[in-house]
């Protein structure tokens, strides 16, 4: 009795030690994981609510003011608010049809429905308002996407084309059209909020920006050849299909080389900027040569942003160091 009294008390009096070391690495790890988790989820929400794309196109915006050598203002805000709105309402609105291509995009569509509408809605108007201090030519182009969105997406077609459901459905002009409301709204948005006079550079930032859209828009399209061919949307690869694509799209990037070699010669533009220029190339040339040979459907839609990821670092570098 008292051999286990006394044991008891030895125990008591002995000095501490750190015997709950494990259980704080346990707990640790477990907050780690918790943390990750919560920080995927959060990523997928926000590349599925087209909340990362609205920041790449803050960052675009950002890319032509630097070329333009514009004064900061409300443009990116408003480009991003913009392409949240139209981008989260198409994709609500083709969850369906994106199903097959994305379905993990579509379900998360389907499922937040009615917030996404709301939030798309909340984005748009809050961006008009913003638009209304540029005065009424930044009004427009901020109205320009929506529009756009709207005609590319209706049935209005039909009626002069029964053969054709939508303007979507339109082999080219598809892209082509997305490519003009985006490059529009990219270039002239700023200028407008500077209320600058456009220069023959103010054109190649517009030819610049349409060309890169294009290859933006085709890129992820050889993820929905499938799904386009069911529904009947011709674009470029579910046509010609992912070789043919390849050879389209490289065909775009030798063009945009082209113009900016062009501005760097003629001073248009200053060439440490277009060097910046020519990485986003670098590496748009180094997606397309992978087109069909990566099978990640999410990385095929997210890859094309991070060419402006990179000409924007390329350009706070070429900022920092001039």
């Amino acid at each position: 009795m008292s051999s286990n009294a006394s044991g008891r008390q030895m125990d008591t009096n002995a000095p501490y030690q750190p015997e709950s070391a494990g259980s704080i690495a346990s707990s640790y790890r477990t907050l780690t994981t918790w943390l990750w988790s919560q920080l995927k989820r959060t990523g997928r929400a926000a590349t599925y609510s087209s909340v990362l794309l609205a920041c790449i196109a803050m960052i675009e915006v950002a890319i032509a003011m630097t070329l333009l050598s514009l004064p900061l203002s409300p443009a990116p805000l408003v480009v991003g608010l913009v392409t949240f709105a139209v981008y989260t309402n198409d994709r609500v609105a083709d969850a369906e049809a994106d199903a097959v291509s994305n379905p993990h995009q579509a379900a998360f569509a389907r499922r937040h429905r009615d917030s996404l509408y709301v939030l798309a809605a909340a984005a748009y108007g809050l961006a008009i308002s913003i638009a209304l201090f540029g005065g009424p030519i930044a009004l427009a182009l901020t109205l320009i996407p929506g529009v756009f969105w709207i005609v590319y997406g209706s049935h209005w077609v039909k009626s002069l084309n029964s053969r054709i459901e939508r303007l979507k459905n339109i082999l080219v002009l598809n892209s082509a059209v997305v490519a003009l409301a985006w490059a529009t709204c990219l270039t002239f948005l700023p200028v407008a909020f500077a209320d600058a006079a456009l220069t023959p550079a103010v054109g190649v930032v517009f030819g610049y920006f349409f060309l890169r859209s294009f290859v933006d828009v085709e890129i992820p399209n050889v993820r929905d050849i499938d799904a386009d061919r069911a529904v009947g949307v011709m674009t470029i690869p579910s046509v010609v299909g992912v070789r043919g694509t390849r050879v389209a799209l490289y065909g775009v990037d030798l063009v945009t080389a082209i113009l900016v070699g062009y501005v760097a010669v003629t001073g248009l533009i200053a060439w440490p900027l277009a060097v910046a220029l020519c990485v986003g190339l670098c590496y748009s040339l180094g997606i397309i040569s992978q087109l069909g040979r990566i099978t990640d459907t999410t990385f095929l839609g997210q890859a094309p942003n991070g060419e402006y990821v990179l000409v924007g670092l390329s350009l706070v570098v070429i900022v920092l160091v001039g």
